[in-house]
């Protein structure tokens, strides 16, 4: 681990886009980014995102106001996210696996004046806007995969009709810099408001002094840029250093992973990368699948992980098969990246590591009181990258962000050599592949089954230590549903990775003496079997 000094604050005037160009000016030839269709170098990438600020400019958008970004990982979505920040407009970067119900209340919510969106999302975003009472002036679409409507606008003729930006938005450190939506415990997504600053700290504090990223790297992040986890890996870190990253639009499947770790995509041109950043669910598919590539078949120096607790055994076995230790840490959308990690020379398997330095951590009893180590508690933490706000929720704003501190909504344990152990949420809410899934959310789409009285949504543990969604259904008197018909069901009307992998039948739920659902009795109940 690098021993540099603390990083100074950034200037008063500070804008996170014109921070990275100036950073890499000094590099133009070198790639910045390598995607499925070809590269792009620091100097392209620095004139295409001063054309994207002047294009969002031009279509009279001012500052603050917001674009929807809905886009698969290619390389028109660092352009799109930088150039709505240099000229001082704020991208709102969401999930692509959402439904268009989800996307409707987004674009509302946000109050988007454009949207930049991949082709092949475009149909969902246009059933989107169907539903809602939006304000999208604009909708420019990457890679169109059919004819453009009149109102649409093709990507790269947006953009090359304006010349560069010249100069960008006199912005501030504490300025408004992007949105991400963190899933809500009651399914709504909250609008996470981050500033400029914000991602400057996560590179400083995570990715240059405890990752240690280079130049020489070439970055490649299974979880997508739309993640806080994903962003920083795929271009807050690795563009703040001048290192090159590989965007990979697909699903990240073993065989889809295997294929660009081992420098078989032709746009690689050989080259492997050096950097991975995955989800321990999908380091278990990658151990558990017959084509895991050789040791010597990949290039890695530097493995992390994040979104869940890793398991033990699996970062072990990981490391026996191709010789490189899992970096585990734990972030979150409101902190922006991680602020608790094992560390590339020091890793405690089973554990999520240290405090980054820059980052302080407080566990607290049910009293808001210090907890004793190896006691429980609720995990809180201060640092610089804590985002400035949930947009329009006053309510849990407070909740999250009390003073300087933010509540993770995680227990945690400490242990006596100062590292740190997950111990579960500290609400009903549940991490699928790194992804939270509200239980009552999937709840309320079961009951809406005309056969279906009442359910109860818990998390399980599987086999690999990963937890899986199960429903606890009761059906209603003289009605009749398979377990296969309810999964369709929950499939068809929310993202495909909240549905129940396990449904099991009951002739009643738990309840407390008013009526209330006792999922911990659930809980109790698996574990007993």
């Amino acid at each position: 681990m690098s021993t540099a000094a603390q990083p100074s604050a950034p200037a008063e005037h500070f804008n996170f886009a014109q921070h990275l160009l100036e950073a890499n000016a000094s590099r133009p030839q070198r790639t910045a980014f390598i995607d499925d269709r070809g590269s792009l170098s620091y100097a392209e990438l620095s004139e295409r995102v001063r054309r994207m600020a002047a294009a969002l400019r031009a279509l009279g958008i001012r500052r603050e106001e917001r674009v929807l970004l809905l886009m698969l990982d290619s390389s028109e979505w660092p352009v799109s996210f930088l150039g709505a920040m240099y000229a001082g407009i704020v991208p709102v970067a969401v999930n692509t696996l959402l439904t268009a119900d989800d996307y409707a209340y987004m674009l509302e919510h946000s109050r988007a004046q454009a949207a930049i969106v991949s082709g092949a999302l475009l149909p969902t975003l246009n059933a989107a806007m169907i539903k809602s009472d939006h304000e999208v002036g604009k909708v420019v679409v990457a890679q169109p995969v059919a004819p453009l409507h009149p109102s649409e606008t093709e990507f790269e003729a947006f953009i090359a009709a304006h010349a560069p930006l010249p100069r960008p938005a006199a912005t501030g450190g504490d300025d408004p810099g992007f949105w991400l939506y963190s899933s809500g415990s009651t399914g709504r997504p909250k609008g996470t408001v981050h500033s400029h600053a914000n991602p400057y700290w996560t590179a400083e504090l995570y990715g240059k002094a405890v990752l240690g990223l280079r130049e020489s790297d070439l970055c490649f992040s299974a979880a997508k840029l739309f993640f806080a986890y994903g962003l920083g890996n795929a271009l807050s870190f690795p563009l703040s250093v001048g290192a090159s990253v590989l965007l990979m639009a697909e699903r990240a499947t073993p065989e889809a992973v295997f294929k660009r770790l081992t420098g078989r995509l032709a746009t690689l041109e050989g080259r492997k990368p050096t950097v991975f950043y995955g989800a321990p669910t999908g380091f278990a598919g990658m151990l558990a699948h017959p084509e895991l590539p050789a040791r010597g078949d990949v290039a890695l120096r530097l493995v992390s992980s994040a979104g869940e607790a890793l398991p033990a055994e699996i970062g072990q076995r990981f490391h026996k098969r191709l010789g490189v230790d899992i970096v585990d840490g734990i972030g979150s959308t409101e902190m922006l990246h991680i602020f608790i990690s094992n560390r590339p020379e020091r890793v405690r398997y089973g554990s999520t590591g240290w405090p980054v330095p820059g980052y302080e951590i407080e566990l607290r009893g049910d009293d808001g009181k210090p907890v004793a180590d190896g006691e429980p508690g609720d995990l809180y933490i201060q640092g610089p990258s804590s985002a400035l706000m949930y947009w329009g929720n006053r309510t849990k704003t407070r909740e999250t962000f009390q003073g300087g501190w933010t509540k993770a909504g995680d227990k945690y344990v400490r242990n006596d050599d100062g590292s740190y152990t997950y111990g579960g949420r500290s609400d009903d809410m549940l991490k699928v592949s790194g992804i939270y899934v509200s239980p009552f959310e999937v709840e309320a789409t079961l009951v809406q089954h005309p056969a279906v009285l009442e359910a109860a949504v818990i998390g399980v543990a599987g086999t690999n230590g990963l937890t899986r969604v199960k429903a606890f259904v009761v059906l209603k008197p003289d009605a009749a549903a398979s377990d296969g018909e309810l999964k369709a069901f929950v499939k068809d009307r929310l993202a495909p990775y909240k549905y129940p992998r396990e449904i099991e039948f009951l002739a009643e739920l738990p309840k407390t003496a008013t009526g209330k659902i006792q999922r911990f009795r659930l809980r109790e109940r698996e574990a007993a079997h």
